[in-house]
This record gives C-alpha cells, structure tokens and sequence, in this order.
C-alpha cells in the first residue's frame, strides 16, 4: 500500500483533526482475515539475537510521531505485541527510516522485519516475502446524517449523485461496479466532502481510512455517517497490509503468522484497531 506524499500528508492532517475515541466501541465490526481451523506452532526463536521492525513516521495512524516526539501508531503497537507473543521483547526493536530507505536496509541486513504499509505486488515479491495480509482497508460510502438514505446502497444512490476523485482506484471501482449510477468528479476529497455538505452530492465513495477521520474531524461538523458495509476489492484497493519479511529469513514469516494469528484470538488486534480505528473501517 505505497501511499503517495501528497496522499499521507492529508492523512496526517485528518488525523491531526480526528478526535480519537478510546472507549470499547460494540458496534464496531472487527477484521478477521483468520481461518480459526487452521494452526501454527509457536517458533523457537531463543536465538535469534534481535527483532527489528522497520517503519516510517508519515502513515497515521499506522506510524507517526506524537505530541511528546515519540514514535506510535498501530503498527508501533502492533510489533509490539507481535514481539511479546514471540517471547522476544527484551529483543524487540523498532526503528523509524525515510521510505525510499527501508528496503535498502533490508538488504542491508539492518532489520528483520517491515512494517510500513508496503505493496504486496508480485515485484515486491520477488525480493521480499510477506506474512498474511492483517488488514484491508476497503472503500466505503458516507452520505449527510439528513440524507434519508438507507442500505443497500446500490438502491440507495439510484438517481442520485456520488462524489468520487478524479483518477482514484475509487472513481475506477465506481466506474465498474456502479456502472448505471451518477458519478460527480472532484479534483480532491476536500471539494467531494464540501459537495456532500452542500447538498450537491448524496453520498461519497472513497477509502474507509480517510473518511473515518474526516468524519470524527471538526471539518465534518458531524454532518456524516457511513452508508451501508465496506466494499473490498485487491484488484482496485491493493492486497491489504501485511509484514514484509528478507527471504533469507524464511523461519520469520512462519513467526509472524502464528503472533498474528494469536493477536487475533486473544483480542489485542481488537483491542489495538479500536484505539486507531474507533469508527471502525467496515
């Protein structure tokens, strides 16, 4: 998920925006990418001399640096926990690089392990390997809380317009998916968001991660709500969020499935996705 600057910078000031709820939120529905049949045995990593992630600073949530300059995020959080189910804290390392960066030390031999929101691409593979995917962050709908729109969106949006971005996976799915419903173009999410509180358009579809900041953001003036679940496709929204790992560590991509896995049952992933994500992403 190579996220362009221009892209993570609004995110950054979404975020900046957002007021994040901290309260266990039941409505919330949790991710879970897990077959609960399928088992992974617990490594024995006593020695390997160190845990490395490597990440960045400019992806909030998933990594950034907080009020007091300290490194945090989901993914800050979630390596930490990854390290304590692999019993490997006192090992545990995470160092934030400039993107274009983080490869190079791979190959460098200067971190086992990347968590930072890089593509699963078949190049990428090439080089690198990749634990399962923890996370999709899918395209979504929201619509004015006044807008008497109610699920299945399909029907909902029948002669109606929906702001989209121009050149955007979003507008492309859109385009395939919604091929007999109104599309309204904007050059930017801020100018679809301003159409939506305007009036001009009924609903806007774009990715679950910016419009769950925009929506808990003073911007939104609490005009808006998600209309109907989350729409999710790897060929438009990419292959998800995932771990990538050196291909000469092979026994690493084993350890971070099973820590994974086990996050997921014994609810810190929950717990994590609701500090971050206290709208939730589907």
């Amino acid at each position: 998920m190579n996220i362009k600057k221009p892209i993570k910078i609004a995110l950054f000031a979404l975020f900046i925006l957002s007021s994040i709820n901290l309260v266990f939120a039941q409505s919330v529905k949790i991710p879970n990418f897990w077959d609960k049949n399928e088992r992974f045995i617990k490594p024995e990593l006593s020695t390997l001399p160190r845990m490395r992630f490597l990440t960045t600073t400019d992806f909030p949530p998933f990594n950034f640096i907080d009020r007091k300059k300290r490194l945090s995020g989901f993914h800050i959080d979630l390596a930490r926990a990854i390290c304590g189910e692999l019993g490997v804290l006192n090992r545990c390392q995470i160092q934030a690089l400039p993107w274009d960066e983080l490869q190079p030390a791979m190959e460098k031999g200067e971190g086992e392990a990347i968590i930072a929101g890089l593509a699963i691409t078949k190049e990428q593979r090439k080089t690198l390997d990749f634990s399962r995917t923890y996370l999709h962050i899918p395209g979504r709908f929201i619509t004015r809380k006044n807008s008497g729109l109610v699920p299945p969106v399909y029907d909902a949006i029948f002669k109606k317009k929906t702001g989209v971005v121009k050149d955007t996976a979003h507008e492309a799915y859109f385009a395939k998916i919604f091929a007999n419903r109104t599309a309204e173009v904007y050059a930017t999410k801020e100018a679809a968001f301003a159409a939506l509180q305007k009036g001009e358009v009924e609903a806007v579809f774009s990715d679950a991660l910016s419009l769950s900041f925009w929506l808990s953001s003073t911007a939104s003036k609490d005009c808006c709500v998600f209309l109907d679940e989350a729409f999710q496709s790897n060929h438009y929204f990419g292959n998800g969020l995932s771990i990538a790992l050196s291909k000469e560590n092979p026994e690493l991509v084993h350890a971070m499935n099973y820590a994974l896995k086990e996050i997921s049952q014994n609810g810190k992933f929950a717990e994590l996705y609701l500090r971050y994500f206290p709208l939730g992403l589907y």
